[in-house]
């Protein structure tokens, strides 16, 4: 079984996908392949520069993500272009560790799940959501300025959208015992 997790940036995606590793899912996160397989690649780290210069690259030759994250917040087609360069690559990653353990189920973290017409990867959708003003907190508790916590959120579809096309949703603002005991109730109703 493959579920899908999205939500809106600070709701709890992956809290709730670490809750279901915990129930013997493997997780996959598309932030972190992201951050620790496409960013570090070559061929991107290639296209980044012939595209932004060494302004988002660090002294060690990494990518500086806030760099970059400033620029394809700030403009649209700058967003496009970035996605179209590593979503390709992040689908890849996935086809792999599928393919690799295909009788395993698997709780796959994708921010952009509807926005990308994702869903037919996932037997079931699952949207973790809060309140607007609870997305803020967390996001400002993870350094991340009002201004630019709503700039990042207003790329995103808004959650009410994620929330009526979901199979599932996940209400995340009580205690981490209140979201684990929706998982738990979840997984008993669907599990084999």
């Amino acid at each position: 079984m493959i579920f899908g997790i999205t939500g809106g940036l600070g709701c709890g995606k992956s809290t709730a996908a670490r809750i279901f590793e915990t129930l013997g899912f493997r997780r996959l996160d598309s932030d972190a392949i992201v951050r620790e397989r496409v960013l570090t690649s070559d061929p991107v780290k290639i296209r980044l520069r012939e595209r932004y210069g060494a302004a988002v690259f660090l002294e060690d030759g990494s990518v500086d993500r806030p760099a970059v994250a400033e620029r394809v917040f700030a403009d649209h087609a700058e967003l496009i272009w970035l996605e179209h360069l590593i979503h390709p690559l992040v689908f890849d990653h996935w086809r792999s560790a599928l393919a690799a353990e295909p009788d395993r189920s698997w709780a796959v973290e994708v921010p952009l799940l509807f926005e990308q017409a994702l869903e037919n990867w996932f037997d079931f959708t699952v949207c973790v959501a809060c309140a607007e003003s609870e997305q803020l907190v967390r996001l400002e508790q993870r350094g991340l300025n009002r201004a630019l916590a709503g700039q990042r959120i207003s790329k995103q579809w808004p959650l009410a959208r994620k929330i009526e096309l979901a199979d599932f949703v996940l209400w995340n603002e009580g205690s981490p015992d209140f979201l684990q005991d929706q998982i738990d109730r979840l997984w008993a109703s669907l599990a084999p």
